[in-house]
C-alpha cells in the first residue's frame, strides 16, 4: 500500500476508526508537523476536534533522522537508553540537543496555537496521530506526557509503522492502530508518493479549518 500524500493516508487510516465518530468524549491530537494532515482528515471523517500535541525528537549527532529519544509538552523527556549506550552519546550532549529543540518546541507552541492554552484532555479518549511511527520515540513521549494529565483513555493511530513498533505500542497505551505494517518497512516516507515537507503555514490553516467548522477544543490553562 503506497499513499498519495499524507491527506490519503487520513482519510484511509479514519476508515479504521469509526468506532469513534460523533463521540463527545473524543479528541484528535496531531504530531506536527507530519501528523497535522493526516489527523485533520480524522478529525474530519469523526466529527472530532483537532488540536497540535507538541514533541520533538532528540536525533542522534550526525544521523538526525535516527531517534535516540524525545522531549514533549510538560517537560517529558524519554530516551532510548539501549541506543544512547550503544552509541556511547554522553548525557552532556543529549542535554544540549535537547535544549535546542526545546526552544523549538516552544517556538511552535506560538506559532500555532498564539494565546490558545492546551486542550484540556481530562477524563477523555485521545487519539494521538503522526504520518507514521519508525522507532516510536517521538509517539512515546507524546503519550508519556499526554498520561501526565489524565486522560480516560489514549489510543495511537498511524497509517504505516514498522511491525515491531506497532507491536511495541499494544503496552504503551490503551490501544494502537497501524493501517499498514509493512515487513520490509525502512522508513516512513517510502511508503508516501508525496512526503514533502509539511510547512508551518500548512498546519495553522488546517488548524483554523477545523475550527471554522465547529470542531472546538475545550482548553486548560494547565
Amino acid at each position: 500500500m503506497i499513499f498519495k500524500n499524507r491527506a490519503d493516508a487520513g482519510r484511509k487510516l479514519a476508515a479504521r476508526l469509526t468506532r469513534y465518530a460523533d463521540r463527545e468524549d473524543v479528541l484528535v491530537l496531531a504530531l506536527p508537523r507530519g501528523g497535522v494532515p493526516v489527523a485533520y482528515e480524522v478529525a474530519k471523517a469523526l466529527n472530532a476536534p483537532l488540536d497540535v500535541f507538541l514533541v520533538r525528537k532528540l536525533g542522534v549527532p550526525g544521523h538526525e533522522e535516527l531517534a535516540m529519544g524525545a522531549i514533549a509538552s510538560g517537560g517529558v523527556r524519554v530516551i532510548n537508553e539501549e541506543l544512547v549506550n550503544y552509541l556511547g552519546i554522553p548525557m552532556e550532549v543529549i542535554d544540549a540537543i535537547a535544549a535546542v529543540e526545546q526552544r523549538e518546541l516552544e517556538r511552535r507552541a506560538v506559532a500555532y496555537r498564539r494565546n490558545r492554552p492546551p486542550p484540556d484532555v481530562k477524563d477523555r479518549v485521545v487519539i494521538l496521530i503522526d504520518d507514521g511511527l519508525a522507532t516510536g520515540s517521538t509517539m512515546r513521549a507524546a503519550a508519556a506526557s499526554l498520561r501526565l494529565k489524565k486522560p480516560r483513555r489514549i489510543g495511537v493511530a498511524v497509517p504505516v509503522s514498522s511491525p515491531e513498533t506497532c507491536d511495541e505500542f499494544r503496552h504503551e497505551v490503551d490501544e494502537i492502530v497501524c493501517a499498514f505494517t509493512p515487513q520490509n518497512f525502512q522508513g516512513v516516507g517510502l511508503w508516501y508518493e508525496d512526503f514533502s515537507q509539511t510547512a508551518d503555514d500548512e498546519v495553522r490553516e488546517l488548524l483554523r479549518q477545523a475550527m471554522q467548522a465547529g470542531h472546538h477544543v475545550t482548553s486548560s490553562a494547565s
